[in-house]
């Protein structure tokens, strides 16, 4: 009698689960990606990068005191060339007349008309945001409609919306070369709709789920999807071509999508390990928006994981019959020429590798990192970075920097206002203390009740009164016992007194002295709204110097040690200089921290993955050269490199291009257990070459789509730098690779980590079929993957997922 025997691995279980209960999972998610279609409207988008600073550092300290007690107008530079200075003159003129402009600074000097270009400085009533002053600014560009006009502001610059409308198109474009792409390499043209649904769903569920977060940056909205995509494409990849060669062998569409997922399962899993090491060592940044890119582009990749686990296998049932019948042949060649000439230069690119390998390492050291995405050498400029540099170039740098000092010392302020307006550096200093009212008159200077009484227009006895009810009120009671007019108060403390009585009703004004104390009245609002908050002051300066730079820096050491001789170490600078030094702070920390962390990452994965201490060493050796190479360009090319880019890149370079390596690496160690090392080495090359090319391909489009199309210099940068390291990655991956795997063959064969305490010694007689992996004696020797039906004796070290036996004339044998 013959009796069966089916033994079931968990994983194989857990693949049958899920392809059985597909419709339940239609179900799930249908209601999952609507809703998360639904909710992607309630993700809101930073578009400010300072605000993912360190608290501690002076930059954000800075901007929540200006956010909490300041306003700031709106302001406009712009230049109009080939203009006489005549015609320029009534231009101001008309421009002063628009409603919403305040003030307009024009005259003859070289700050405003030179080389044939004049230079409006344009204050408005509102402040930057407010649409009132959007509004004001294009009236005024609609009087200069017909001349040669730049436009200097941030009034009306809205970052975000042009992003997503760029996004679109590289979306847009990327979806087209991702189906080409996929069409090429695939076995069946109906695999690609599968793979469209999945890639949509996945990519609805990480954008619709990010309001988890609250707010994340403009950066993160803008390439998240594109990345997703390009990082997690390979694992629906895995699993379809899984699934068709299960179909090759013969299997049903139900068992060959259940033996596909339980092996896809695992291999996906490892896979996705490299990739979200990468990036959890970018969520330890100091700087903040490294952990918003890594944790929703992680998030990106498990969405990706449970679409290809949940979702796919039930879109390839769904679709097994338009798969089978729109089977094409193969179209990717084969490259064995390739692996050959590899093979034959074995001894020739790994030493020009190793150089080339040191050299880069030392020219990415000395690489020109900036910190101002708009000192970035970027050609793809937006129109108002252009505006932004023409009005530099003639008129000179206009760099602001706010100084805030304790409130409450009008003397100490006119003396740094003072001393810091003489350093040849600024070209403008602005603060209470220097803010003339009339006849020379400033904001903070003291005044006696007569020159009070003369400025404001106010009797000369009710000023007297003033004074001296200004001085029963702050407990200076001088004013009272001696001579009124002896006794001097700062201009705007009086003021402020005299308007507060006004409004009580205290103290009543002639009409002709009503409307000069409104004259004064506005002006003061004007300077106090931006310059005095509750407990602090502002002092603003604007220098001729770059955003950064060592020059920039000594400045700014220069002013804060003026302003420190009167406060102390209650001085804070803000300002794009110091955004830029806090940035280049932290950025030596978290360059150091992602590099060492993504290695160390990827070779404990690696070394578990492949049980050999020096494998890994090879792999990450031969990325982290493509790392180098790839940031080493700049240096030769004579260009800057924003300093984000290299931070994002170098940890998805890492985490995800080790994957190419890994495929070859597999399919070498198997190959060579039945063939020599050049022989496995030809066929690991030709047999993994779909794998890369479909991966790398997409990933390094989408990179070179983001930096060719984006006007934004901080997501173009990341773009370029993304495709310029994936195709290094692949260029070594797929020559300097296989020839230090046969090379270094004696050095992972001797740092081997065997583990085979769960390989049971199996002595069976009659026939079994098996799918796993075998190696021993089966009327000869035997290593390697075998699917198919064994007919004889065994005698061998067995690991496999699944077993069925017959046994003739013998009991069951319960052996697993």
């Amino acid at each position: 009698m013959t009796q069966e025997t089916r033994t079931e691995s968990p994983m194989t279980k857990l693949a049958r689960f899920i392809v059985d209960k597909r419709k339940a999972f239609y179900l799930i998610f249908t209601a999952v990606v609507l809703f998360s279609a639904a909710s992607i409207h309630k993700v809101q988008i930073n578009n400010d990068i300072t605000s993912y600073l360190p608290s501690q550092t002076e930059t954000r300290r800075g901007l929540t005191i200006m956010e909490e007690e300041f306003i700031t107008l709106g302001t406009a530079n712009i230049m109009v060339s080939n203009v006489s200075y005549e015609t320029a003159l009534d231009l101001s003129e008309q421009i002063a007349e628009v409603p919403g402009v305040s003030q307009v600074e024009f005259d003859d000097t070289d700050a405003h008309y030179k080389d044939s270009s004049a230079l409006f400085t344009v204050s408005f009533d509102k402040e930057e945001a407010d649409p009132e002053t959007e509004a004001a600014l294009n009236q005024v560009l609609q009087v200069l409609e017909g001349y040669d006009v730049y436009s200097s502001t941030q009034i009306g610059r809205d970052v975000s919306a042009s992003l997503q409308k760029e996004m679109t198109v590289i979306l847009a474009i990327a979806a087209m070369v991702i189906v080409v792409v996929l069409l090429f390499t695939s076995k069946s043209y109906m695999e690609v709709p599968v793979y469209l649904i999945v890639f949509v769903a996945a990519a609805l569920l990480n954008m619709g789920t990010n309001f988890i977060f609250g707010t994340i940056s403009f950066i993160t909205n803008s390439i998240a999807v594109v990345l997703q995509l390009a990082l997690a494409i390979d694992y629906a990849i895995i699993f379809c071509h899984r699934y068709m060669e299960e179909r090759d062998n013969g299997l049903s569409p139900r068992e060959a999508d259940i033996a596909a997922l339980s092996k896809a399962i695992v291999e996906i899993s490892s896979s996705s390990l490299t990739t979200i090491s990468g990036l959890v060592a970018l969520m330890l940044m100091q700087l903040r928006i490294g952990f918003d890119m890594g944790i929703v582009l992680s998030k990106g990749i498990v969405c990706s994981m449970l679409c290809v686990f949940l979702l796919m296998p039930g879109l390839l049932m769904l679709f097994s019959k338009p798969i089978d019948r729109t089977r094409h042949r193969n179209l990717v060649p084969k490259i064995n020429f390739w692996g050959k000439a590899v093979v034959r230069l074995r001894y020739i690119l790994p030493p020009i590798f190793l150089v080339v390998v040191v050299v880069g390492a030392v020219l990415s050291s000395h690489c020109d990192y900036v910190f101002d995405a708009n000192d970035t050498d970027f050609d793809n400029k937006p129109d108002w970075r252009i505006a932004d540099e023409k009005v530099a170039d003639t008129f000179g740098q206009k760099n602001t920097l706010a100084v805030l000092v304790p409130r409450g010392d009008y003397t100490k302020e006119g003396l740094i206002l003072e001393r810091v307006s003489q350093l040849p550096q600024i070209s403008q200093a602005t603060g209470l203390a220097n803010q003339e009212v009339e006849d020379g008159w400033m904001l903070t200077d003291q005044m006696n009740p007569r020159q009070f009484s003369e400025l404001a227009g106010v009797d000369i006895e009710l000023a007297r009164l003033l004074y001296q009810a200004y001085g029963l009120s702050v407990e200076e009671y001088g004013a009272i016992f001696q001579n009124p007019d002896d006794y001097s108060v700062p201009l705007i403390d009086v003021f402020e007194f005299l308007l507060e009585q006004k409004d009580k009703g205290v103290v009543s004004l002639t009409g002709e002295q009503e409307d000069k104390v409104e004259d004064l009245r506005e002006q003061l609002d004007i300077g106090l709204e931006q310059l005095r908050g509750e407990n602090w002051s502002r002092l603003v300066f604007v220098a001729d110097v770059p955003t950064e730079g060592d020059d920039t820096y000594a400045l700014l050491d220069e002013i804060r040690a003026i302003a420190q001789d009167y406060y102390g170490d209650q001085v804070i600078l803000v300002g794009n200089s110091t955004n830029a030094f806090d940035l280049a702070s932290s950025f030596s920390g978290d360059n150091m921290k992602i590099s060492i962390l993504t290695a160390l990452f990827v070779m404990v994965i690696l070394l578990f993955t492949f049980k050999s201490a020096g494998l890994p060493i090879l792999l990450v050796l031969t990325i982290q050269g493509s790392i180098w190479i790839n940031f080493s360009v700049p240096v030769l090319t004579g260009t800057n490199l924003f300093f984000l880019s290299y931070l994002v890149v170098s940890s998805i370079q890492m985490g995800a291009t080790i994957d190419y390596a890994i495929v070859i690496t597999n399919r070498y160690l198997e190959l060579k257990t039945i063939m020599d090392r050049k022989q496995a080495a030809v066929e690991a090359l030709s047999q993994s070459f779909p794998t890369i090319l479909t991966s790398g391909t997409i990933m390094a489009v989408a990179g070179f789509l983001i930096g060719g199309i984006s006007t934004d210099a901080t997501i173009g940068s990341v773009g370029q730098t993304l495709g310029r390291g994936t195709v290094t990655s692949i260029v070594l991956v797929m020559t300097v690779l296989p020839q230090l795997l046969m090379l270094g063959d004696a050095l992972i064969e001797r740092t081997a980590i065997t583990l085979n305490r769960d390989r049971a010694q199996r002595f069976n007689k009659g026939t079994m079929r098996l799918d796993g992996h075998i190696r021993g004696h089966v009327s000869g020797f035997v290593d390697g993957e075998f699917k198919g039906v064994l007919h004889g004796s065994v005698d061998a070290l067995i690991e496999s997922k699944y077993q069925e036996r017959k046994l003739p004339g013998e009991q069951e044998d319960d052996t697993p």
